[in-house]
């Protein structure tokens, strides 16, 4: 299969404003944290703004921003939930930058998307470069290996490597569906290219699929050969990217040793994302909505020790008092890109919005979503 140069996203700016002739970057106009009136200003805006906006509300943010979502989910699920309300104008997304992107590529022309912090990034969709994977993909045209290699890519990644995704056979995959899109991409070729999770792939390579560590490589874009021989290459199964969470990859087998110490009974539900030996030794493995309906079903009383975000670790254990819900890690850490925007930045979003002004819109090059778009729906398409 002949790699075609993809362009790169239209706009790939970060901290100014995006795809919009007359937006305006919030600089000397942010409300002040400590404004008394914010919660009050925040319920006027969204007053006005009525039905020609919808508030989406990733699971990880700050409470502050949670309150006012009119829906709240992972990253596909607030997507669709943008995708499936033509009737909203206005998209005004909380959370990172390429849950924008996605919501962008899967609504109307007429629907705009709005990220009230433009500083919202994702560190690892920002570890996959499109210049990056499409180097890789020559060397594997040059080791023979690209006609039967299916890229399979989780959500969280940006547009550019959806599209490089939907221009080479492959699909998109979520935390909750990755064994099947894996399983799609052996039954459609020999071999998967993941990314940009390499702790994700290689979970569900091995203990969903049956795949051994051995069947499994790691990709390093910034080594020749990506730090390989061609026969580890043409000898994989699947070919991982170096690409991780820099939440779920600070959980360790430590953090899991000290949890059963200090509290016992206690059981250990981690995220896919967390590193190959944590995920193998937790009593209890699932995506973020899955985590969520495993404590909304749990028994009263019960101990459990969460690897995942803090803010959603920290909700959970106010929803559900009569639980005993911890932190896997002592130390406390959240997402830093995620915990960006707050009351403030959609305060200032929404006030803006009111005027007539569009700010920090999100706009995905054409070229760009359509074979994004293809990527989603094969993945919608999975049996």
């Amino acid at each position: 299969m002949a790699s075609t140069p993809l362009t790169d996203l239209l706009l790939m700016g970060r901290g100014r404003d995006l795809g919009s002739e007359r937006g305006v970057s919030c600089d000397g106009e942010l409300p002040a944290a400590s404004d008394p009136t914010l919660v009050a200003r925040a319920k006027a805006a969204r007053k006005a703004l009525g039905s020609r906006a919808m508030i989406l509300g990733h699971h990880y943010q700050r409470d502050e921003v949670i309150d006012f979502a009119d829906i709240t989910g992972d990253s596909f699920k607030l997507a669709q939930a943008a995708a499936s309300n033509p009737e909203a104008e206005l998209v005004i997304f909380c959370g990172v930058h390429f849950m924008a992107e996605s919501a962008d590529v899967l609504t109307t022309a007429r629907q705009r998307v709005i990220l009230p912090d433009l500083a919202a990034g994702c560190s690892m969709a920002d570890m996959a470069a499109s210049n990056q994977v499409n180097e890789a993909w020559q060397v594997f045209e040059r080791v023979g290996i690209a006609s039967r290699t299916i890229p399979v890519t989780y959500m969280n990644s940006t547009a550019a490597i959806k599209s490089f995704t939907g221009e080479h056979g492959g699909t998109i995959c979520t935390s909750s569906n990755a064994e099947r899109a894996m399983r799609w991409a052996l039954d459609q070729g020999e071999k998967i290219f993941f990314l940009p999770d390499q702790h994700l792939g290689r979970n569900t390579a091995v203990l969903k699929l049956g795949l051994t560590l051995s069947d499994c490589v790691l990709w390093n874009p910034w080594k020749p050969n990506g730090g390989l021989t061609d026969q580890e290459i043409l000898d994989a199964k699947v070919i991982l990217w170096r690409g991780h969470c820099s939440v779920h990859g600070r959980f360790t087998l430590q953090n899991i040793a000290d949890v059963r110490e200090r509290v016992p009974g206690v059981q250990v539900l981690v995220h896919p994302e967390c590193q190959h030996d944590v995920v193998s030794h937790a009593d209890v493995v699932g995506s973020t909505e899955f985590i969520i309906k495993t404590i909304q079903g749990s028994a009263p009383g019960s101990k459990w020790a969460i690897g995942t975000e803090l803010n959603l670790v920290q909700r959970l254990a106010r929803t559900y008092p009569d639980r005993e819900i911890l932190f896997l890690d002592k130390t406390v850490c959240y997402c830093s890109t995620m915990n960006r925007i707050d009351l403030p930045h959609l305060v200032w979003a929404m006030e803006t919005l009111v005027t007539g002004r569009i700010v920090n819109q999100i706009s995905v090059d054409p070229t760009i979503a359509a074979f994004s778009r293809v990527a989603l729906e094969r993945m919608l398409a999975l049996p």
